[in-house]
Parts: C-alpha cells; sequence; structure tokens
C-alpha cells in the first residue's frame, strides 16, 4: 500500500510517498481501516519539525491521527463494528499513523459516519470536534448564557468551536483576519473581531471563558478578560506560570486523544445539521509536502483533508 514515512525530522521535503506493507489485525479489539480521507493537523507537522524527537518518538513512523473510511476487516473481541461499515475517528500514529490506504484502528477511537456527510467532511472532524468538546465543555463547563471568547475562529478546531459553543446557548466572541469576517459570522458568532484592526481586549470584557488556539502574545492578552473565576484553556502552549493566580482565573493546556463514545455523541449533533465542518481544500495524499506547508502557514480556513484514494 501507499503512505507518508516520516524517517527523520526536518521541514515537508523529509516526508517519503511510498510504498510500505499493509497492516493486519493483531489483537482481538484491531479494525482495519480502508482510508478514504484524512485530516491534517498542526500535531503532525510539529511532530515531524523535530517535537517528536523531544519526546523520544522513534523513527520511522507513518503520521496522521484523523481519518474516514471503511471497515474491511475486524478482530475477534470487536462488538459494535463490522466489515463494511463506514467509520470517522482519531488512530493513535505511534501505533501506525492515517496516512496510508489502509490503518489499523481500535474499536474505543471510531464511530459510525453520519449518513449525511461524505468521507471528505467526516475526516474533517473528529480532531477539532473532540478537542472544542473537551475545552469548552468537558474542561471549561461552559453553560447557557456564558460569554466566550474563541481565537483563530476561521480555523480547524476555532469554527467548530464556535458552532459546538452556540449550540450550548453561549454569547461567543470570535478573532479572525477581516478576510474571514463573513465565514466566522455564519458560524454563529455574535460578535467578530479582525485582530488585524482591532485589539480584543477593547471588544471583550468578563468573559468567563477563553480558548486560546494562537499562544504566545494573544495567550498573555487573553487573561485580562477573563472575569474572576474565569477559565482560560490552552491548545497550543502552556500559560505561563503564575498567570493564573495574578489575575485570579484558572489556566490550562490540554490535549485531546481518541474518544469513540463521545465521537459517537457528536455524530448525532452533525447528523441534525447542528454542526458543520469547512474544508479549505482536499489534496491527494502524494502532495502531503503541499498539505503541511498550507497548514504551516497558518492560514487555512476550516480544515485540509488529503484523499488516500
Amino acid at each position: 500500500m501507499k503512505a507518508v514515512v516520516l524517517k527523520e525530522y526536518g521541514g515537508a521535503d523529509v516526508l517519503s510517498y511510498e510504498d510500505v506493507e499493509k497492516p493486519s489485525l493483531k489483537d482481538g479489539d484491531d479494525i482495519l481501516v480502508k482510508v478514504r480521507n484524512i485530516g491534517v493537523n498542526p500535531i503532525e507537522w510539529k511532530v515531524r519539525n523535530g517535537f517528536g524527537e523531544m519526546f523520544g518518538i522513534k523513527l520511522p513512523i507513518i503520521l496522521g491521527t484523523e481519518i474516514s473510511g471503511t471497515i474491511e476487516e475486524v478482530g475477534k473481541d470487536v462488538e459494535k463494528f463490522a466489515a463494511g461499515d463506514e467509520i470517522f475517528g482519531n488512530v493513535n500514529m505511534l501505533r501506525g499513523g492515517g496516512y496510508a490506504e489502509f490503518v489499523i484502528a481500535k474499536e474505543s477511537e471510531i464511530a459510525k459516519k453520519p449518513e449525511n456527510i461524505d468521507f471528505e467532511k467526516a475526516a474533517a472532524f473528529p480532531v477539532g470536534a473532540l478537542t472544542s468538546w473537551k475545552a469548552l465543555f468537558t474542561t471549561a463547563d461552559l453553560q447557557s448564557g456564558q460569554k466566550v471568547l474563541i481565537h483563530g475562529a476561521a480555523g480547524g478546531i476555532g469554527s467548530i468551536a464556535v458552532q459546538l459553543a452556540k449550540a450550548k446557548g453561549a454569547y461567543v466572541y470570535a478573532t479572525a483576519s477581516g478576510k474571514n469576517e463573513e465565514f466566522v459570522r455564519d458560524l454563529g458568532a455574535d460578535e467578530f473581531i479582525d485582530y488585524t484592526k482591532t485589539k480584543f481586549e477593547d471588544v471583550v470584557k468578563e468573559a468567563d471563558v477563553v480558548l486560546d488556539t494562537i499562544g504566545g502574545d494573544t495567550q498573555k492578552r487573553s487573561f485580562g478578560v477573563l472575569k474572576k473565576g474565569g477559565f482560560l484553556v490552552a491548545l497550543p502552549s502552556p500559560p505561563p506560570e503564575g498567570s493564573a493566580e495574578k489575575f485570579g482565573v484558572t489556566a490550562v493546556m490540554i490535549q485531546s486523544g481518541p474518544n469513540g463514545k463521545l465521537l459517537g455523541e457528536i455524530a448525532e449533533l452533525i447528523a441534525q445539521g447542528k454542526v458543520k465542518a469547512f474544508i479549505e481544500t482536499v489534496l491527494p495524499l502524494a502532495e502531503i509536502k503541499k498539505a503541511h506547508e498550507l497548514s504551516e502557514s497558518g492560514h487555512a480556513r476550516g480544515k485540509i483533508v488529503l484523499s488516500a484514494g
């Protein structure tokens, strides 16, 4: 089968599209998936750039976590899925990632694909939906009527976070560049802030929750817009030590992993049309270098998706 293999750390040119051995079932809860589409996420190019080396990831590996596809074969202990099922979810790239024509998933990592979306859209959901849900609801306990500031609202995570927050009944402030204003407002944002022209802290006051998908100076400035007892959830980098105490708030960095059960619940919202995925572009798996470069640029609206054929 064809796959994208990372053999050394570096720029996008180190990614190798080549023939590798097709995976096979080993454990009872293994599920062999014929991959249709794969979502591209920043963690993948961060690992490629050397993040993986910091954490002792042994090369070579196949990158990619976010997939959609059709089940080819299931292990003897699998109860919820059968060959032919159309699924989506996250896989563990340390076990063998999704940048491939076939991948091994676990029963706990996937959910059945909603019938009202295609494979491309399905591959654009799992990471953004699960991360947003964990950040907004599991971690920050965002409630109806509360105010939330979502940074990077036009991105793969931010665009889903805006929709989930609105579905919950929250009041949503959203930051993005001016070219994305109509897009972000259509997602349901109550107030749009063009970060290239307006300081968000001049608009947002006494927010209950901030979802930081940017980091750096944006994160530091975000503490000042929270009310006492508010909650900042960071995705790209940990909050500076002492910042939360200084402002009388809670601040945590989270990471989201596979959760087939929760994804199944989110799939119901997708089926009802309450949450939609937006795709910047769909590229062949062979064009992985272009996909990574686009993702690294930080200018994609919605998700970058790969096609495995």
